[in-house]
């Protein structure tokens, strides 16, 4: 490694940031891929982006600026361009006489100084650390993308007047359409919406029609906010566009179509699923970013509590049987299946999938893709997977009888079946099972344990602050005033004015233990199966929800609004 690597190992490991372990892995990737520590260490995800430049500042001595405290003066920005700033990652932050500060993710880039130098003619370069998300999101804040919009727009205008002019008046073929939906203007502005949305964390890009202007909104820590406002004449092409990137039929507008692009946005690969569906103003469509290749989360980083956290190492080691995670599309019930996964993986079990889409890649797990084109279905491909020898099975969803009764039986035979299940909490996977025909002993003999599980939003830590709770909340909850202070957050630039910054998964486990057996083989109701997993010991998501509301994680709010007033 370099010798500046080498002093940022050193320090990390001094100060406790990272562990001998974690250095080790990153070196290896650091022979393996020819990238630099700090690069590994971020693709890894071991460190936060800003604690590894904090640390890197005080190694080179130069100064790490919190951007946010400076207001950018109209005069500074016009001596880098906005193509130089967002090319180079770069943002000019102030100017003192013939000097100009600029703020870089990268000091040891001299190419990028140098054409700074090159655009601030006269101007000495001084340089300060930030990182580049905080660089890219105050470069759209002060830059803007309306400029890049326009341009485009304007682009778009002159290549669809030439061909439409080439192909005479009236509506526009299906040719034509196909011409303009591949012309370099509709292109790049497609590229403009997706990497807007990489910038973001976006998990779905929705890309709405109206009457007048087309909407473009992105779902962030699963809220959605609006990106952009297009021209409404731009809407056409760019459906026809994305239509084209994931081999969907154009012509075709009556009728919702699904389809997938795999695209290389900013080093990093996606696996982007494609849904269109037709409403009054035109087709409005809906983009899934998935990134198989990206950094799993352990189970200790998905929110588990220390005493849940060892129950559900204690079942997921198991030798077979059947464990259910169960909540809403978008609740976090992949993400879990696939950290208990990664906990258990090991080269002595064959562990095999079978999922809809694949949303990780885990090595040595064989991951298998749901085709339904194909006749590959979660029971089809269930039925054969069972030929390969698994030990540990993996089943993205249970969505019929067929599959239920196979899951079930695998897990009777010897194999440790993970699955998921849309129900509103632990207790009602049974009574979805049940009226998916499952015989009640089955069910019984096979479930070892259910999660219930929902994603709550973290409290933004830079304008987090304390609040007093109404004293009737509190009653209500059975905590005192003076043992419990709540948190929220104020609102900042960094975390879009909502208060919030990630998000943090809360649970509950229903253990199947011989009192739940007796209730599911004599049909009981969900109620009656919840309200004895609590006399068992389970805390409800909601309890749990406010334990990490009490300890400043989230906010009640939050909690409430994602989980059911207990009964």
């Amino acid at each position: 490694m370099k010798p500046h690597d080498e002093k940022l190992k050193d320090e990390l490991l001094v100060k406790g940031l990272l562990g001998q372990e974690q250095c080790d892995k990153a070196v290896l990737e650091v022979s393996r891929s020819g990238l630099s520590f700090k690069e590994c260490v971020l693709k890894m995800g071991l460190l936060d982006e800003k604690e590894l430049a904090l640390t890197e500042s005080e190694i080179l001595g130069i100064p790490f600026l919190n951007l946010d405290d400076y207001l950018i003066d109209d005069e500074v920005l016009r001596l880098v361009p906005e193509k130089m700033a967002r090319g180079c990652l770069v943002m000019p932050v102030f100017k003192v006489g013939k000097s100009l500060t600029i703020a870089t993710a990268d000091p040891f880039n001299l190419l990028v100084l140098d054409e700074v130098r090159s655009a601030a003619a006269g101007f000495e370069v001084e340089v300060v650390m930030s990182t580049r998300d905080i660089l890219k999101r105050v470069i759209d804040q002060y830059y803007g993308v309306s400029s890049d919009l326009l341009e485009i727009a304007k682009t778009f205008d002159e290549e669809a007047h030439t061909i439409r002019y080439e192909a005479g008046e009236g509506a526009p073929s299906l040719e034509v359409m196909s011409r303009v939906a591949q012309g370099a203007s509709t292109a790049k502005l497609v590229n403009l919406i997706l990497m807007r949305a990489v910038d973001e964390g976006a998990s779905d890009v929705h890309i709405e029609p109206e009457r007048d202007f087309v909407r473009v909104r992105n779902r962030v820590n699963g809220v959605l906010h609006e990106s952009s406002m297009l021209p409404r004449n731009l809407h056409a092409a760019i459906v026809s566009r994305i239509k084209i990137m994931s081999k969907l039929d154009i012509a075709e507008s009556r009728k919702p179509q699904d389809g997938k692009i795999g695209l290389k946005v900013e080093n990093r690969e996606l696996d982007i699923r494609v849904s269109t569906f037709p409403t009054v103003y035109g087709e409005n469509v809906v983009l899934r970013l998935l990134e198989p290749a990206k950094v799993l989360l352990g189970l200790s980083e998905l929110g588990f509590e220390p005493a849940l956290l060892k129950e559900v190492e204690k079942i997921i080691h198991k030798a077979y049987g059947m464990i259910l995670v169960t909540g809403p599309t978008g609740s976090g019930k992949t993400t879990s299946l696939y950290a208990a996964i990664s906990t258990i993986n090991t080269p002595d079990k064959n562990i095999m999938t079978i999922e809809d889409p694949i949303e990780y890649q885990i090595e040595m797990v064989r991951q298998t893709q749901v085709n339904a084109k194909a006749g590959l279905t979660f029971a089809t491909g269930l039925r054969n997977l069972l030929r390969q020898d698994p030990d540990i099975i993996m089943v993205g969803e249970i969505r019929d009888q067929e599959t239920a009764d196979m899951a079930i039986q695998a897990a009777l035979t010897g194999h440790l079946v993970f699955s998921t299940m849309h129900t509103n909490d632990a207790g009602g996977a049974v009574a979805r099972l049940l009226e998916m025909q499952i015989e009640p002993f089955l069910i019984a003999s096979a479930l070892i344990g259910v999660f219930g599980q929902r994603l709550v939003r973290t409290i933004c830590p830079r304008c987090k602050g304390s609040y007093k709770v109404d004293p009737e909340i509190l009653k209500q909850l059975g905590l005192k005033a003076a043992e419990t202070t709540f948190h929220r957050g104020k609102g900042c630039p960094q975390c879009r004015n909502t208060g919030y910054d990630k998000r943090i998964g809360i649970f509950e486990l229903l253990l199947v233990d011989d009192s739940i057996r007796r209730l599911i083989l004599s049909r009981a109701s969900t109620g009656e199966i919840k309200a004895q997993a609590l006399k068992n010991g389970m805390a409800s998501m909601r309890a749990d929800g406010i334990e990490k509301a009490k300890k400043g994680l989230t906010t009640l709010e939050e909690v409430f609004k994602v989980t059911v007033e207990e009964e």
